[in-house]
């Protein structure tokens, strides 16, 4: 079975960047999953949904790592978790979401990172390597993201990492339990070719 075999075996995309390594989720990265997100609850409460109650359990984790494969599987998501190549430990997750092809080729990136290792770069160098992975390897046109406002860190990553912004949505994400404006970004690979 696919499901099975994705989440138990050290299969899918590997992505590098600039001092890390992305790739799928696999049930044996629970536990660092866990402690990392428990770590940084109250870092990341005010930029994220709310969190469900079982949202750190095993059940949990599972269920998400099936989301994720049935997403992978349509090529609809391209989930990552984010290694430090110093030393293999897990500092956060990045996803491509959202992609549609036809007119729009696009996607939608979103990522987090643990406190204790916020600031370091790795949020930059994550998604500086999707989105080359995104324009060179599923050969995507577009790539957008949005964040709070008030999310500095957010909105450094995304400027870092070649996005422009181009406006900003009212009420368009629930986040922390209450319907929030975010300002939207977006990269377009030049290379991609346009057609009049």
């Amino acid at each position: 079975m696919a499901l099975l075999d994705w989440i138990n075996e050290a299969t899918g995309v590997v992505v590098k960047g600039q001092g890390v390594t992305l790739r799928p989720p696999r049930i044996a990265d629970y536990e660092p999953w866990a402690a990392l997100r428990q770590q940084s609850h109250a870092y990341l409460q005010p930029w994220e949904p709310t969190w469900p109650e079982d949202d750190l359990t095993r059940p949990a984790f599972r269920r998400r790592l099936s989301i994720y494969t049935r997403e992978m599987e349509a090529g609809h998501a391209c989930p990552f978790f984010i290694f430090a190549d110093a030393d293999q430990s897990l500092v956060g997750a990045i996803t491509l979401s959202n992609v549609r092809r036809g007119v729009a080729e696009a996607g939608t990136l979103g990522y987090w990172i643990g406190r204790p290792v916020a600031g370091r770069g790795y949020a930059t160098a994550a998604a500086r390597a999707v989105v080359a992975h995104a324009f060179d390897d599923l050969k995507l046109h577009r790539v957008e993201a949005a964040c709070v406002p008030t999310n500095q860190a957010s909105r450094r990553v995304l400027e870092k990492s070649g996005f422009a912004l181009e406006g900003q949505a009212r009420a368009y994400l629930k986040i922390n339990g209450a319907w929030a404006d975010h300002l939207l970004f977006g990269v377009v690979n030049e290379g991609s070719g346009r057609r009049g």
